[in-house]
């Protein structure tokens, strides 16, 4: 129940900082990933250092593997900030869900996981539910169709899908020599490092409200990694991962509440293929993991 909890609650933190993010559209979105990654890095290293871990945090034997995943995760946020600022929360919040299914593939295509049918057929279901929310902003140019913007907005969104599935088999392959608080760390720092090459681009000096919501964002994602990384230590990911989905509703009210943003049936409907495709895959992950622990304890000779 706590792993339960702690995953919902970061949930409910990403999306607030999400809505964050978009409530300040002028502010370019280099100097967005700046704030997001420096200031979530304080609550990191805080938490650290309360559980004694602070120095080991920054121990690492790849210091270039940190630079890489660095680079791909702000490729990453500036496609997923470019859509926040370009589409409703909810949309955009629902076309990140197709992350897991190209990671799916990703697995099979460059790390050789085998693949099954049932699987395969559950990632194809759930693109086609990605397009279903994406289809309406892909009219640009059918009469009274979809503004450029919204568009180019779509097409991050699901560009940003992409690089998250890219950064997530980085992550697997640091992870064989990386502690995850090591990851979380350097990504933070890494992050920061490369958003302030963008200041000659071009940012904007912002108001005292823009500030708190810039410095908040950072804050909430921080939190938000904390507790998706203590959700993991206290259940198993087969568990907890489901409740990601949670997001689909705190990003429809809170769509609602501060932007005026009205689902579509369109979203809801391709959301819900979504959802139910990504469920089935972590379930089906989650029995074939059973039954090979099974198998193994039949085939380990008993002490």
């Amino acid at each position: 129940m706590l792993g339960i909890v702690l995953k919902v609650l970061s949930v409910m933190f990403f999306v607030a900082m999400s809505a964050m993010l978009k409530s300040v559209p002028d502010v370019p979105v280099g100097q967005m990933i700046f704030f997001r990654s420096f200031f979530a890095a304080f609550p990191i290293l805080l938490f650290l250092a309360w559980r004694g871990e602070l120095i080991e945090g920054f121990r690492t034997s790849r210091p270039l593997g940190h630079v890489g995943r660095g680079l791909i995760g702000m490729a990453g946020m500036s496609l997923i900030f470019f859509a926040l600022t370009r589409l409703p929360l909810p949309e955009a919040t629902t076309i990140n869900y197709g992350t897991p299914l190209i990671i799916v593939i990703f697995g099979a295509v460059f790390l050789k996981e085998t693949v099954r049918l049932s699987r395969w057929t559950a990632v194809v279901v759930g693109l086609v539910g990605v397009l279903i929310v994406m289809w309406p902003r892909l009219t640009v140019l059918s009469a009274g169709g979809a503004g450029l913007d919204e568009t180019l907005g779509a097409l991050a969104a699901l560009g940003g899908c992409v690089t998250a599935a890219s950064a997530s088999l980085m992550i697997r392959n640091l992870l064989r020599t990386e502690r995850s608080s090591t990851i979380v760390v350097y990504f933070s720092l890494s992050c920061s490092a490369f958003a302030l090459l963008t200041l000659p681009f071009g940012w904007v000096v912002p108001d005292p409200l823009m500030l708190v919501l810039l410095v908040g964002s950072g804050v909430l994602g921080g939190l938000g990694q904390i507790c998706l990384t203590e959700a993991y230590r206290h259940a198993d990911i087969s568990v907890v991962a489901p409740f990601e989905y949670s997001s689909m509703l705190v990003a429809i009210v809170l769509g609602y509440v501060f932007f005026g943003d009205v689902p579509t049936v369109q979203m809801l409907l391709g959301g819900s293929i979504v959802v139910a495709s990504g469920i089935f895959i972590i379930l089906r992950e989650r029995r074939l993991g059973l039954e090979r622990v099974r198998a193994k304890q039949v085939v380990t000779p008993s002490g």
